[in-house]
Protein backbone atom coordinates (compact mmCIF):
# COMPACT_ATOMS: atom_id res chain seq x y z
CA UNK A 1 0.00 0.00 0.00
CA UNK A 2 0.92 3.66 -0.37
CA UNK A 3 2.42 4.93 2.85
CA UNK A 4 -0.45 6.38 4.92
CA UNK A 5 -0.15 7.97 8.54
CA UNK A 6 -3.06 6.26 10.78
CA UNK A 7 -4.56 10.02 11.03
CA UNK A 8 -4.93 9.60 7.52
CA UNK A 9 -6.54 6.55 7.79
CA UNK A 10 -8.64 7.43 10.36
CA UNK A 11 -9.71 10.55 8.27
CA UNK A 12 -10.36 8.27 4.85
CA UNK A 13 -12.31 5.99 6.81
CA UNK A 14 -14.16 7.80 9.44
CA UNK A 15 -12.63 6.62 12.14
CA UNK A 16 -10.67 7.45 15.62
CA UNK A 17 -6.98 6.58 16.15
CA UNK A 18 -6.73 4.56 19.16
CA UNK A 19 -3.39 3.45 21.60
CA UNK A 20 -1.41 5.15 19.00
CA UNK A 21 0.71 8.26 17.16
CA UNK A 22 -1.74 9.34 14.77
CA UNK A 23 2.15 10.29 12.77
CA UNK A 24 2.53 6.82 12.89
CA UNK A 25 3.15 5.79 8.93
CA UNK A 26 2.01 2.80 7.71
CA UNK A 27 4.44 1.49 5.11
CA UNK A 28 3.94 -2.28 4.70
CA UNK A 29 1.02 -4.38 2.88
CA UNK A 30 -2.52 -4.71 4.27
CA UNK A 31 -3.55 -8.27 5.62
CA UNK A 32 -6.65 -9.32 7.21
CA UNK A 33 -4.57 -12.86 7.87
CA UNK A 34 -2.22 -12.29 11.17
CA UNK A 35 -0.25 -15.03 9.94
CA UNK A 36 0.88 -12.86 6.67
CA UNK A 37 1.52 -9.62 8.28
CA UNK A 38 4.91 -8.34 7.20
CA UNK A 39 7.11 -5.18 8.69
CA UNK A 40 5.31 -1.74 8.91
CA UNK A 41 1.71 -3.57 7.48
CA UNK A 42 -2.09 -2.50 8.33
CA UNK A 43 -3.78 -5.63 10.20
CA UNK A 44 -7.51 -5.80 9.30
CA UNK A 45 -9.38 -7.31 12.29
CA UNK A 46 -12.72 -8.69 11.89
CA UNK A 47 -15.35 -10.06 13.84
CA UNK A 48 -16.24 -13.33 12.52
CA UNK A 49 -18.77 -16.15 13.96
CA UNK A 50 -15.89 -18.26 14.88
CA UNK A 51 -12.75 -16.03 14.67
CA UNK A 52 -12.34 -12.87 15.94
CA UNK A 53 -9.56 -10.93 14.35
CA UNK A 54 -8.80 -8.48 17.15
CA UNK A 55 -8.11 -11.16 19.34
CA UNK A 56 -4.85 -11.33 17.02
CA UNK A 57 -4.19 -7.89 17.14
CA UNK A 58 -1.38 -8.29 19.70
CA UNK A 59 0.11 -10.98 17.47
CA UNK A 60 0.25 -8.97 14.47
CA UNK A 61 1.98 -6.15 16.34
CA UNK A 62 4.49 -8.81 17.23
CA UNK A 63 5.07 -9.41 14.01
CA UNK A 64 5.87 -6.03 12.94
CA UNK A 65 2.33 -4.26 12.05
CA UNK A 66 2.43 -0.71 12.15
CA UNK A 67 -1.64 -1.00 13.06
CA UNK A 68 -4.61 -2.56 13.42
CA UNK A 69 -7.68 -1.36 11.65
CA UNK A 70 -10.47 -2.44 13.51
CA UNK A 71 -14.24 -2.31 15.02
CA UNK A 72 -12.92 -1.58 18.56
CA UNK A 73 -9.58 -0.57 20.61
CA UNK A 74 -7.79 -3.89 21.12
CA UNK A 75 -5.19 -2.23 23.39
CA UNK A 76 -2.62 -1.61 20.66
CA UNK A 77 -1.94 0.88 18.28
CA UNK A 78 -4.47 1.37 15.46
CA UNK A 79 -7.70 2.89 13.71
CA UNK A 80 -10.96 2.16 15.53
CA UNK A 81 -13.72 2.57 13.11
CA UNK A 82 -17.67 1.30 12.38
CA UNK A 83 -17.19 -1.28 9.59
CA UNK A 84 -13.90 -2.75 8.55
CA UNK A 85 -15.05 -3.85 5.78
CA UNK A 86 -16.28 -0.41 4.11
CA UNK A 87 -13.20 1.08 5.58
CA UNK A 88 -11.15 -1.21 3.16
CA UNK A 89 -13.27 0.31 0.40
CA UNK A 90 -12.73 3.17 1.38
CA UNK A 91 -8.74 2.70 1.80
CA UNK A 92 -9.00 1.51 -1.59
CA UNK A 93 -10.66 4.01 -3.21
CA UNK A 94 -8.17 6.83 -1.98
CA UNK A 95 -4.99 4.53 -3.14
CA UNK A 96 -6.65 3.90 -6.88
CA UNK A 97 -7.65 7.45 -6.80
CA UNK A 98 -3.85 8.66 -5.78
CA UNK A 99 -1.86 6.31 -8.60
CA UNK A 100 -2.46 8.47 -10.89
CA UNK A 101 0.08 6.62 -13.45
CA UNK A 102 -2.16 3.12 -13.04
CA UNK A 103 -4.10 1.34 -15.46
CA UNK A 104 -6.49 -0.70 -14.01
CA UNK A 105 -7.71 -3.50 -15.42
CA UNK A 106 -11.14 -5.27 -14.65
CA UNK A 107 -12.83 -8.67 -15.80
CA UNK A 108 -15.42 -10.82 -15.24
CA UNK A 109 -17.71 -13.69 -16.33
CA UNK A 110 -19.38 -16.70 -15.30
CA UNK A 111 -16.02 -18.94 -16.00
CA UNK A 112 -12.91 -18.29 -16.08
CA UNK A 113 -12.22 -15.59 -14.70
CA UNK A 114 -8.97 -16.55 -12.38
CA UNK A 115 -7.32 -18.05 -15.09
CA UNK A 116 -7.84 -15.39 -17.40
CA UNK A 117 -7.00 -12.51 -14.79
CA UNK A 118 -3.57 -14.94 -14.52
CA UNK A 119 -2.62 -14.40 -18.24
CA UNK A 120 -3.41 -10.82 -18.47
CA UNK A 121 -0.90 -10.55 -15.23
CA UNK A 122 1.51 -12.29 -17.01
CA UNK A 123 0.88 -10.20 -19.98
CA UNK A 124 1.08 -7.04 -18.77
CA UNK A 125 3.85 -7.87 -16.05
CA UNK A 126 6.03 -7.84 -19.71
CA UNK A 127 5.44 -3.98 -20.18
CA UNK A 128 5.58 -3.08 -16.18
CA UNK A 129 5.12 -3.49 -12.39
CA UNK A 130 1.80 -5.20 -11.83
CA UNK A 131 -0.56 -6.56 -9.07
CA UNK A 132 -2.26 -9.48 -10.20
CA UNK A 133 -2.41 -12.41 -7.54
CA UNK A 134 -3.40 -15.82 -7.39
CA UNK A 135 -6.54 -16.92 -6.20
CA UNK A 136 -10.37 -15.76 -7.10
CA UNK A 137 -9.97 -12.23 -5.04
CA UNK A 138 -13.00 -10.95 -6.48
CA UNK A 139 -15.92 -10.13 -3.68
CA UNK A 140 -16.22 -6.79 -1.01
CA UNK A 141 -13.20 -8.32 0.61
CA UNK A 142 -11.01 -9.70 -1.95
CA UNK A 143 -11.48 -7.25 -3.87
CA UNK A 144 -10.06 -3.79 -2.25
CA UNK A 145 -7.47 -6.16 -0.71
CA UNK A 146 -6.03 -6.37 -4.14
CA UNK A 147 -5.94 -2.78 -4.53
CA UNK A 148 -4.27 -2.33 -1.64
CA UNK A 149 -1.18 -4.11 -3.19
CA UNK A 150 -0.81 -1.09 -5.23
CA UNK A 151 2.13 1.37 -4.70
CA UNK A 152 3.68 4.19 -6.66
CA UNK A 153 6.10 1.84 -8.79
CA UNK A 154 2.81 -0.38 -10.18
CA UNK A 155 2.01 0.74 -13.46
CA UNK A 156 -0.77 -2.32 -14.13
CA UNK A 157 -3.20 -3.14 -11.74
CA UNK A 158 -5.97 -6.39 -12.41
CA UNK A 159 -9.21 -6.99 -11.10
CA UNK A 160 -11.50 -10.24 -11.13
CA UNK A 161 -15.10 -9.17 -10.42
CA UNK A 162 -17.83 -11.14 -8.99
CA UNK A 163 -21.35 -11.14 -8.44
CA UNK A 164 -23.98 -12.62 -6.18
CA UNK A 165 -26.66 -10.26 -7.63
CA UNK A 166 -27.57 -7.31 -9.36
CA UNK A 167 -24.94 -3.66 -8.41
CA UNK A 168 -22.74 -5.98 -7.21
CA UNK A 169 -20.07 -5.35 -10.06
CA UNK A 170 -21.31 -1.74 -9.88
CA UNK A 171 -20.04 -1.76 -6.19
CA UNK A 172 -16.52 -3.08 -7.11
CA UNK A 173 -15.84 -0.15 -10.00
CA UNK A 174 -16.90 2.57 -7.79
CA UNK A 175 -14.23 1.64 -5.79
CA UNK A 176 -11.51 0.76 -8.43
CA UNK A 177 -12.82 2.12 -12.01
CA UNK A 178 -11.79 0.25 -14.48
CA UNK A 179 -10.00 2.04 -17.99
CA UNK A 180 -10.14 -1.85 -19.17
CA UNK A 181 -12.66 -3.91 -19.53
CA UNK A 182 -13.21 -7.73 -19.92
CA UNK A 183 -16.86 -9.61 -20.05
CA UNK A 184 -15.75 -13.25 -20.92
CA UNK A 185 -18.90 -14.90 -21.28
CA UNK A 186 -22.42 -15.48 -19.53
CA UNK A 187 -23.56 -19.12 -18.38
CA UNK A 188 -25.14 -20.85 -15.26
CA UNK A 189 -23.34 -20.12 -12.55
CA UNK A 190 -25.36 -18.46 -9.81
CA UNK A 191 -28.11 -18.67 -12.02
CA UNK A 192 -30.20 -19.38 -8.56
CA UNK A 193 -29.83 -16.29 -7.92
CA UNK A 194 -29.70 -14.32 -10.50
CA UNK A 195 -33.01 -16.20 -12.00
CA UNK A 196 -31.80 -16.30 -15.71
CA UNK A 197 -28.67 -16.48 -17.65
CA UNK A 198 -30.38 -12.78 -18.65
CA UNK A 199 -29.99 -11.53 -15.40
CA UNK A 200 -26.40 -13.01 -15.18
CA UNK A 201 -25.68 -10.49 -18.45
CA UNK A 202 -27.73 -7.71 -16.51
CA UNK A 203 -25.04 -8.30 -13.79
CA UNK A 204 -21.82 -8.61 -15.26
CA UNK A 205 -23.02 -5.91 -17.96
CA UNK A 206 -22.23 -3.59 -14.67
CA UNK A 207 -18.62 -3.67 -15.22
CA UNK A 208 -18.61 -1.87 -19.51
CA UNK A 209 -21.17 0.24 -18.13
CA UNK A 210 -18.83 1.91 -15.32
CA UNK A 211 -15.65 2.43 -18.20
CA UNK A 212 -15.03 5.88 -19.20
CA UNK A 213 -15.40 7.07 -22.60
CA UNK A 214 -12.10 7.01 -23.23
CA UNK A 215 -11.41 3.52 -21.89
CA UNK A 216 -11.93 -0.06 -23.96
CA UNK A 217 -14.40 -2.76 -23.15
CA UNK A 218 -12.91 -6.39 -24.53
CA UNK A 219 -16.01 -8.53 -25.07
CA UNK A 220 -16.42 -12.00 -26.54
CA UNK A 221 -17.71 -12.24 -29.66
CA UNK A 222 -19.13 -15.74 -29.67
CA UNK A 223 -21.58 -15.14 -26.88
CA UNK A 224 -24.53 -13.38 -28.15
CA UNK A 225 -25.21 -11.73 -24.55
CA UNK A 226 -21.62 -10.51 -24.08
CA UNK A 227 -21.46 -9.25 -27.34
CA UNK A 228 -24.76 -7.26 -27.18
CA UNK A 229 -22.95 -5.13 -24.39
CA UNK A 230 -21.19 -2.97 -26.80
CA UNK A 231 -24.27 -1.42 -26.55
CA UNK A 232 -24.42 -0.78 -22.55
CA UNK A 233 -20.77 1.36 -23.14
CA UNK A 234 -19.09 4.88 -23.71
CA UNK A 235 -16.15 3.12 -24.16
CA UNK A 236 -14.41 2.21 -27.36
CA UNK A 237 -15.57 -1.84 -27.98
CA UNK A 238 -12.94 -4.60 -28.99
CA UNK A 239 -14.76 -8.07 -29.90
CA UNK A 240 -13.14 -11.05 -29.83
CA UNK A 241 -13.24 -14.78 -31.03
CA UNK A 242 -14.15 -16.25 -34.15
CA UNK A 243 -14.55 -12.89 -35.17
CA UNK A 244 -14.12 -9.34 -34.08
CA UNK A 245 -10.66 -7.09 -34.20
CA UNK A 246 -8.69 -9.78 -32.54
CA UNK A 247 -9.24 -13.47 -33.64
CA UNK A 248 -7.92 -17.13 -33.50
CA UNK A 249 -7.91 -19.16 -36.84
CA UNK A 250 -7.25 -22.95 -37.56
CA UNK A 251 -7.57 -24.19 -33.73
CA UNK A 252 -5.95 -27.31 -33.34
CA UNK A 253 -5.67 -29.33 -30.39
CA UNK A 254 -2.90 -32.09 -30.09
CA UNK A 255 -2.59 -34.94 -27.84
CA UNK A 256 -1.58 -33.67 -24.53
CA UNK A 257 -4.66 -31.09 -24.92
CA UNK A 258 -3.32 -27.69 -25.44
CA UNK A 259 -4.11 -25.26 -28.85
CA UNK A 260 -2.81 -24.50 -31.82
CA UNK A 261 -4.19 -21.10 -33.45
CA UNK A 262 -2.81 -18.36 -35.81
CA UNK A 263 -3.90 -15.59 -34.23
CA UNK A 264 -4.90 -12.35 -36.21
CA UNK A 265 -5.36 -8.57 -35.47
CA UNK A 266 -6.05 -6.61 -38.67
CA UNK A 267 -3.91 -7.13 -41.52
CA UNK A 268 -0.96 -8.95 -38.54
CA UNK A 269 -1.10 -12.57 -37.76
CA UNK A 270 1.32 -15.11 -35.95
CA UNK A 271 0.98 -18.75 -34.55
CA UNK A 272 0.53 -19.65 -31.41
CA UNK A 273 0.81 -22.70 -29.34
CA UNK A 274 -0.41 -22.67 -25.84
CA UNK A 275 1.48 -24.60 -22.95
CA UNK A 276 -2.20 -24.78 -21.18
CA UNK A 277 -4.74 -27.65 -21.70
CA UNK A 278 -7.93 -26.93 -22.95
CA UNK A 279 -9.46 -25.95 -25.84
CA UNK A 280 -12.03 -23.36 -23.91
CA UNK A 281 -8.00 -21.78 -23.18
CA UNK A 282 -7.98 -20.40 -26.53
CA UNK A 283 -10.91 -17.57 -25.58
CA UNK A 284 -9.24 -16.67 -22.71
CA UNK A 285 -5.97 -16.36 -24.15
CA UNK A 286 -7.58 -13.82 -26.78
CA UNK A 287 -8.89 -12.08 -24.40
CA UNK A 288 -5.88 -11.13 -22.50
CA UNK A 289 -4.42 -11.02 -25.52
CA UNK A 290 -6.39 -7.59 -26.46
CA UNK A 291 -6.20 -6.39 -22.69
CA UNK A 292 -2.14 -6.42 -23.26
CA UNK A 293 -2.38 -5.05 -26.36
CA UNK A 294 -4.79 -2.07 -25.15
CA UNK A 295 -2.15 -1.25 -22.74
CA UNK A 296 0.46 -1.10 -25.44
CA UNK A 297 2.12 -4.55 -26.54
CA UNK A 298 3.69 -5.08 -29.58
CA UNK A 299 1.55 -7.49 -31.50
CA UNK A 300 4.91 -9.55 -32.80
CA UNK A 301 5.75 -10.01 -28.78
CA UNK A 302 2.30 -11.28 -27.53
CA UNK A 303 2.46 -13.73 -30.04
CA UNK A 304 5.52 -15.04 -28.13
CA UNK A 305 4.09 -14.18 -25.16
CA UNK A 306 0.70 -16.10 -25.23
CA UNK A 307 2.89 -19.24 -25.46
CA UNK A 308 4.40 -19.10 -22.33
CA UNK A 309 1.61 -17.91 -20.24
CA UNK A 310 0.98 -20.83 -17.45
CA UNK A 311 -1.64 -21.73 -14.84
CA UNK A 312 -0.70 -19.65 -11.71
CA UNK A 313 -3.42 -20.31 -9.41
CA UNK A 314 -4.44 -23.89 -8.06
CA UNK A 315 -6.85 -26.40 -8.83
CA UNK A 316 -7.61 -24.48 -12.34
CA UNK A 317 -6.90 -27.28 -15.48
CA UNK A 318 -3.62 -28.33 -13.84
CA UNK A 319 -2.46 -31.10 -15.32
CA UNK A 320 0.16 -33.62 -14.67
CA UNK A 321 1.35 -37.26 -15.18
CA UNK A 322 1.76 -38.87 -12.53
CA UNK A 323 5.52 -41.67 -12.11
CA UNK A 324 2.80 -44.51 -12.87
CA UNK A 325 1.88 -42.95 -15.93
CA UNK A 326 -1.97 -41.51 -14.69
CA UNK A 327 -2.65 -38.04 -15.89
CA UNK A 328 -4.74 -35.94 -13.40
CA UNK A 329 -6.72 -32.53 -14.66
CA UNK A 330 -7.31 -30.94 -11.57
CA UNK A 331 -9.68 -28.47 -12.02
CA UNK A 332 -11.03 -29.05 -8.85
CA UNK A 333 -11.64 -25.09 -7.77
CA UNK A 334 -14.89 -24.46 -8.54
CA UNK A 335 -17.55 -25.57 -10.86
CA UNK A 336 -20.98 -24.94 -13.03
CA UNK A 337 -22.58 -26.32 -16.09
CA UNK A 338 -20.37 -24.16 -18.41
CA UNK A 339 -16.92 -24.92 -17.26
CA UNK A 340 -17.61 -28.46 -16.51
CA UNK A 341 -18.46 -28.80 -19.91
CA UNK A 342 -15.19 -27.26 -21.20
CA UNK A 343 -13.40 -29.56 -18.83
CA UNK A 344 -15.08 -32.72 -19.92
CA UNK A 345 -14.19 -31.66 -23.52
CA UNK A 346 -10.55 -30.90 -22.42
CA UNK A 347 -11.01 -34.98 -20.91
CA UNK A 348 -12.32 -36.15 -24.15
CA UNK A 349 -9.02 -34.67 -25.97
CA UNK A 350 -6.32 -35.45 -24.01
CA UNK A 351 -8.46 -38.92 -22.86
CA UNK A 352 -8.22 -40.50 -26.97
CA UNK A 353 -7.12 -43.65 -27.01
CA UNK A 354 -7.15 -44.00 -23.10
CA UNK A 355 -9.49 -44.62 -20.40
CA UNK A 356 -11.42 -41.61 -19.10
CA UNK A 357 -12.66 -41.51 -15.70
CA UNK A 358 -14.41 -38.25 -14.46
CA UNK A 359 -14.87 -37.06 -11.01
CA UNK A 360 -17.55 -34.90 -10.78
CA UNK A 361 -19.21 -33.34 -7.33
CA UNK A 362 -22.07 -31.07 -7.03
CA UNK A 363 -22.36 -27.36 -8.52
CA UNK A 364 -23.55 -25.12 -6.67
CA UNK A 365 -26.08 -21.98 -6.77
CA UNK A 366 -28.04 -23.48 -9.16
CA UNK A 367 -31.39 -22.64 -7.50
CA UNK A 368 -34.44 -24.23 -9.40
CA UNK A 369 -31.65 -25.13 -12.41
CA UNK A 370 -29.99 -27.57 -9.73
CA UNK A 371 -31.02 -31.03 -11.51
CA UNK A 372 -31.69 -30.21 -15.00
CA UNK A 373 -27.82 -28.48 -14.74
CA UNK A 374 -26.32 -31.58 -13.41
CA UNK A 375 -28.27 -33.57 -15.50
CA UNK A 376 -26.78 -31.77 -18.58
CA UNK A 377 -23.09 -32.21 -17.51
CA UNK A 378 -23.96 -36.13 -17.39
CA UNK A 379 -25.28 -35.83 -20.90
CA UNK A 380 -22.28 -34.35 -22.04
CA UNK A 381 -20.36 -36.92 -20.33
CA UNK A 382 -21.72 -39.90 -22.13
CA UNK A 383 -22.26 -38.15 -25.18
CA UNK A 384 -18.09 -37.49 -25.20
CA UNK A 385 -17.93 -40.89 -24.48
CA UNK A 386 -16.28 -41.07 -21.04
CA UNK A 387 -15.78 -44.41 -19.73
CA UNK A 388 -16.25 -44.18 -16.48
CA UNK A 389 -18.62 -41.40 -14.30
CA UNK A 390 -18.01 -40.66 -10.78
CA UNK A 391 -20.83 -38.32 -8.75
CA UNK A 392 -19.65 -37.28 -5.61
CA UNK A 393 -22.48 -36.54 -3.13
CA UNK A 394 -26.18 -36.98 -3.13
CA UNK A 395 -27.02 -33.86 -5.04
CA UNK A 396 -24.57 -34.57 -7.24
CA UNK A 397 -26.66 -37.87 -8.47
CA UNK A 398 -28.44 -36.32 -11.26
CA UNK A 399 -25.44 -36.55 -13.08
CA UNK A 400 -25.68 -40.21 -13.33
CA UNK A 401 -28.93 -39.91 -14.33
CA UNK A 402 -28.38 -37.73 -17.41
CA UNK A 403 -25.46 -40.30 -18.74
CA UNK A 404 -27.85 -42.88 -18.57
CA UNK A 405 -30.16 -41.01 -20.52
CA UNK A 406 -27.81 -41.29 -23.70
CA UNK A 407 -28.48 -44.39 -25.56
CA UNK A 408 -25.09 -46.19 -27.12
CA UNK A 409 -23.34 -44.67 -23.64
CA UNK A 410 -21.11 -47.59 -23.12
CA UNK A 411 -19.49 -46.34 -20.04
CA UNK A 412 -19.87 -47.22 -16.14
CA UNK A 413 -21.45 -44.67 -13.81
CA UNK A 414 -21.04 -44.77 -10.23
CA UNK A 415 -21.87 -42.96 -7.09
CA UNK A 416 -20.05 -42.01 -4.02
CA UNK A 417 -21.86 -40.72 -0.84
CA UNK A 418 -18.54 -38.84 0.37
CA UNK A 419 -15.06 -38.15 -1.16
CA UNK A 420 -13.75 -41.46 0.60
CA UNK A 421 -15.84 -43.05 -1.26
CA UNK A 422 -14.79 -41.93 -4.45
CA UNK A 423 -10.86 -42.26 -3.42
CA UNK A 424 -12.33 -46.08 -2.66
CA UNK A 425 -13.78 -46.58 -6.29
CA UNK A 426 -10.39 -44.87 -7.44
CA UNK A 427 -8.01 -46.68 -5.85
CA UNK A 428 -9.98 -50.14 -6.79
CA UNK A 429 -9.53 -49.63 -10.26
CA UNK A 430 -6.47 -47.49 -11.95
CA UNK A 431 -4.29 -48.15 -14.75
CA UNK A 432 -1.17 -46.67 -16.26
CA UNK A 433 -2.90 -45.16 -19.23
CA UNK A 434 -5.72 -43.58 -17.74
CA UNK A 435 -7.24 -39.87 -17.80
CA UNK A 436 -8.65 -38.76 -14.35
CA UNK A 437 -10.49 -35.04 -14.34
CA UNK A 438 -11.63 -33.94 -10.94
CA UNK A 439 -14.13 -31.48 -10.61
CA UNK A 440 -17.06 -29.92 -8.40
CA UNK A 441 -17.93 -26.86 -6.31
CA UNK A 442 -15.56 -25.49 -4.19
CA UNK A 443 -14.24 -27.59 -1.67
CA UNK A 444 -16.37 -30.73 -2.83
CA UNK A 445 -14.17 -32.51 -4.43
CA UNK A 446 -10.70 -31.50 -3.34
CA UNK A 447 -10.04 -34.27 -1.58
CA UNK A 448 -10.04 -36.35 -4.17
CA UNK A 449 -7.70 -34.37 -6.15
CA UNK A 450 -5.28 -34.26 -3.11
CA UNK A 451 -5.32 -38.06 -3.18
CA UNK A 452 -4.27 -38.37 -6.93
CA UNK A 453 -1.21 -36.02 -6.33
CA UNK A 454 -0.03 -38.95 -4.39
CA UNK A 455 1.34 -41.83 -5.94
CA UNK A 456 2.78 -43.92 -3.22
CA UNK A 457 -0.35 -44.41 -2.06
CA UNK A 458 -1.41 -45.90 -5.11
CA UNK A 459 -1.20 -49.25 -5.99
CA UNK A 460 -2.69 -49.28 -9.86
CA UNK A 461 -3.82 -52.49 -11.57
Amino acid sequence: MIPLSLGEIAEITGGRVAGGDPSVIVTGPVEYDSRKIGPGGLFVAFAGEKVDGHDFAGVAIERGAAAVLGSRDAGVPGVVVEDPLAALAALARVVVARLDKLTVVGLTGSSGKTTTKDYIGQLLSRLGPTVAPAGSLNNELGFPYTVLQATEETRFLVLEMGARGIGHIRYLTEIAQPSIGVVLNVGAAHIGEFGSVEGTARAKGELVEALPASGTAILNADDPLVAAMASRTPASVVLVGSTGSLTASGVSIDATGRASYTLISHEKSGDVRLSVAGEHQVANTLAAGAVALAAGMEFTDLVAALGEVGIVSGRRMDVFTRPDGIVVIDDSYNANPSSTAAALRALASMGSGKRTTAVLGYMAELGEFEVSGHAEVGRLAAELGVDRLIAVAGEARPILDGAAGVAGWRGTGHFAADQAAAIEILQQDLHADDVVLVKGSRYRTWDVADWLRRPEEVQPT
